[in-house]
């Protein structure tokens, strides 16, 4: 099992033909990842990679069966794509665009709010790494040989810590089920619970690490679900312990604007909710092994 995608997931690339679309397409082919084709406007009919390109997404997901999709389309215009890809039936959606609106989120938010939950698009990012299901699927632009496949799932605001996290866990010997970047931005389509819950759900996957960072109150919701509805135990991570308030730490969404947003705070609550916390980010493996090792 693995969440969100497998081997037999349909992709489609949106923003296909360009510079960035192209270069990672290639790298999710070479992976092994199920991709049926792209989508750039004013190109359809043409082959690209050895693939269709569509005018639209629906066009695509008409004639290709495409299930997912990831967008690399310049952030004046991915809100739209996004909108585009959840009208035309995709089922899951990565944005990788970092730098889109906050208002321009907000729309697509309340869009996708239009459709019956059973029908509604899911959306990870934007402005993240993908996901990858190890040795099945990658949807993102991630490095995919750090990555070993295994029982520990990893939801994360921060590629790179995601990526470090695999690395370390690797080296022990530790694989991974599935790993799923939510994005740094202040509005992003899912939140470490909602990937929380699709972990519990999974019976491959054995212990999640959730890699959080100061600001906003995803992290605290993550760890009362957990709390609350999950069997299988939480590693966290929570960057940004030494941040000064008040100052915008690389992600959009990471700065502390009210109480209970710095990593300190987020550190303590979770403490209390029965979350293990992992002291650095050099510990992540460690830590996970660790927990692992009790189970």
């Amino acid at each position: 099992m693995a969440i969100l995608i497998n081997e037999t997931t349909r992709i489609i690339v949106q923003g296909f033909t360009g510079k960035i679309g192209s270069f990672h397409a290639q790298d999710m082919i070479n992976y092994g990842s199920n991709v049926v084709g792209g989508v750039t406007p004013g190109k359809g009919g043409q082959t690209h990679l050895g693939l269709p390109v569509f005018n639209t997404v629906k066009e695509a997901v008409q004639q290709s069966g495409a299930e997912a999709s990831i967008v690399f389309v310049p952030p004046a215009f991915a809100a739209d794509s996004i909108m585009e890809a959840a009208d035309a039936g995709i089922k899951y959606c990565v944005a990788i665009t970092d730098g889109i609106p906050t208002q321009d989120m907000m729309t697509v938010k309340n869009f996708l709010r239009r459709f019956p939950v059973e029908e509604r698009m899911f959306l990870t990012g934007p402005n993240c790494a993908g996901t990858i299901s190890p040795g099945r699927a990658m949807l993102g632009i991630m490095p995919g040989h750090i990555y070993m496949q295994g029982n520990v799932g990893i939801v994360g605001r921060s590629g790179t810590l995601g990526y470090e996290a695999a690395d370390q866990m690797k080296r022990l010997g530790i694989g991974i089920s599935s790993s799923v970047g939510i994005g740094g931005d202040p509005i992003n389509g899912s939140s470490h619970r909602d990937i929380l819950e699709k972990f519990e759900q999974d019976p491959e996957t054995k212990v999640v690490l959730m890699i959080g960072e100061i600001g906003g109150p995803q992290e605290v919701e993550a760890g009362l679900f957990a709390k609350a509805h999950m069997t299988k135990p939480v590693v966290a991570y929570i960057a940004g312990l030494t941040a000064p308030e008040g100052r915008r730490m690389g992600h959009a969404g990471a700065i502390i604007s009210s109480a209970g947003e710095s990593a300190a705070e987020k550190v303590a609550i979770l403490k209390e909710l029965g979350i293990t916390i992992c002291p650095t980010p050099a510990a992540m493996g460690k830590t996970v092994a660790e927990v692992l090792a009790k189970l």
